[in-house]
């Protein structure tokens, strides 16, 4: 029985056994399960890469999709932020454009630009580019996931994917869109064809994220990058049931599931209704406002302003204190910036950043 072929959730005997016992008393996962945690775990998305010059030493002359697809410099370069941080969790490196390259649609991604496909999807023929992902599509993933979780021991390692609706944002713009004209004239002028393009979109996500679990990955990260373009309602009936099918289809492994978007402070509590053990807040919402939001039974991720490192030290102490006083109250808190770590920020100030909120919360 392939992975595809399996009923949704459930999962097979592999090495996502063994992480899940190596690292289930780490304090990132007993503050995704909501436990009692020795101090506030952090971690930073993006933090493998970009700001840190040995990672632009090892990338150099190297294109990002090619850096995907090498076990090995997924290996280091994923390692990289866990040896100079400190930091509680490693995030696989890698992007959320990989399934669809893996699976053949024409893409590249342009430095300075972001993902562009040749051929977007704009009718229903179109589709046909969506094949299933199966693991053999993605052998480096296995490959690289098993290196990590050798190296990293008791520390988790956070598979990632994007959501559905970011996909076909690029899928259906073609690339990066400020407006997503095209993306909402098609969710609104042809509502049969998104949701085909919702539910395979979700189909091929829940299967890369299965080969991620099974490889050894202790939690992961559903990334929605651009749904705060969307109002509630809009949320509610043209993208959420993608991303609760995707949550689903992992539900049986057991691992945390961390739901994360950009914009999306007045869509906290339907993306915790999509299945999510652990909502993502960006720097928008405080914390307790976004707990209020989200209502019991989710832990929550975030949520400093990335722009705060740029500030003085003391700057940044007094705002991650705002942010560490605002969580006080909730169930399980994993401290985070409210997006991603900014190429030009200076990799210091996040080493002093972990140290900081390891101390200040130490218990």
């Amino acid at each position: 029985m392939s992975a595809n072929d399996r009923p949704s959730g459930q999962p097979t005997k592999t090495a996502a056994t063994a992480a899940t016992l190596a690292t289930r008393d780490s304090a990132f996962i007993k503050a995704c399960r909501r436990e009692p945690v020795p101090h506030t775990p952090v971690w930073f998305m993006r933090q493998a890469g970009r700001s840190l010059p040995e990672y632009r030493k090892l990338r150099e002359g190297t294109a990002m999709l090619e850096s995907c697809t090498r076990p090995d410099m997924v290996t280091e370069i994923t390692l990289q932020p866990v040896r100079r941080h400190g930091v509680d969790a490693a995030i696989y490196f890698s992007d959320i454009v990989v399934p669809l390259k893996a699976i053949g649609v024409d893409l590249d991604i342009k430095p300075g630009v972001g993902p562009v496909v040749a051929r977007p999807i704009r009718s229903r023929a179109d589709l046909a580019q969506l094949r299933d992902l199966t693991p053999d599509d993605v052998p480096y993933v296995t490959e690289a996931m098993g290196m990590l979780t050798a190296e990293l021991g008791s520390t988790p390692l956070i598979g990632f994917a994007g959501a559905p609706f970011t996909l076909a944002s690029y899928l259906v713009e073609g690339g990066p869109s400020r407006n997503h004209e095209n993306t909402k004239a098609m969710m609104y002028g042809d509502p049969g064809l998104w949701a085909d393009l919702l539910d395979r979109l979700a189909e091929i996500t829940g299967a890369f994220l299965r080969v991620q679990i099974e490889a050894g990955a202790s939690a992961v990260q559903l990334f929605d990058s651009w749904v705060g373009a969307l109002a509630p309602a809009d949320y509610r009936r043209s993208a959420m049931p993608a991303s609760a099918k995707v949550l689903d289809m992992i539900a049986g492994y057991g691992v945390p599931r961390i739901h994360f978007g950009v914009g999306t402070g007045e869509l906290l509590g339907l993306m915790g209704e999509a299945g999510a053990d652990v909502v993502g807040v960006d720097w928008r919402v405080p914390l307790d406002e976004a707990a209020r939001r989200v209502g019991p039974g989710k832990a929550l991720q975030g949520n400093l302003d990335p722009a705060v490192l740029f500030a003085p030290t003391s700057a940044v102490e007094e705002k991650t204190d705002e942010v560490l006083d605002a969580a006080k109250g909730l169930e399980g808190h994993v401290f985070n910036l409210g997006h991603g770590v900014l190429p030009s920020m200076d990799p210091d100030s996040l080493t002093r950043l972990v140290e900081y909120v390891h101390t200040r919360t130490t218990r």
